[in-house]
């Protein structure tokens, strides 16, 4: 077997639409490693950790748009980044309305 491999952004298919539980954001500051600054959606802003698995194969930079899932505890301030949408997902997300932030 092995890993599937994805030459561009556009071969990929799928999209993660948030559940009742995850919050879209943006991301405003990288702090190292693998910590991140997020403006959520619900206006909270805090420090998100990128998900292990997505940080050896996605690329975050500022301004993308990302999931987040807040932490059970410090979830004002706290969360995991689990996705990073691309520009048409983006696009997509919008004509739905479920994306309203900048």
């Amino acid at each position: 077997m092995g890993k599937k491999k994805v030459l561009s952004e556009k071969d990929l298919h799928e999209m993660v639409l948030p559940s009742k539980n995850d919050v879209l954001g943006v991301v405003q500051k990288m702090l190292g490693f693998d910590r991140t600054m997020v403006k959520c959606q619900d206006g909270n802003v805090g420090v998100c950790r990128i998900r292990g698995k997505m940080k050896r194969r996605t690329w975050i930079r500022e301004g993308d748009i990302v999931l987040v899932s807040p932490w059970d505890f410090q979830s004002e301030e706290r969360g995991e980044i689990f996705w990073r949408y691309t520009q048409n997902r983006v696009e997509e997300l919008r004509q739905k309305g479920i994306q309203k932030i900048e």
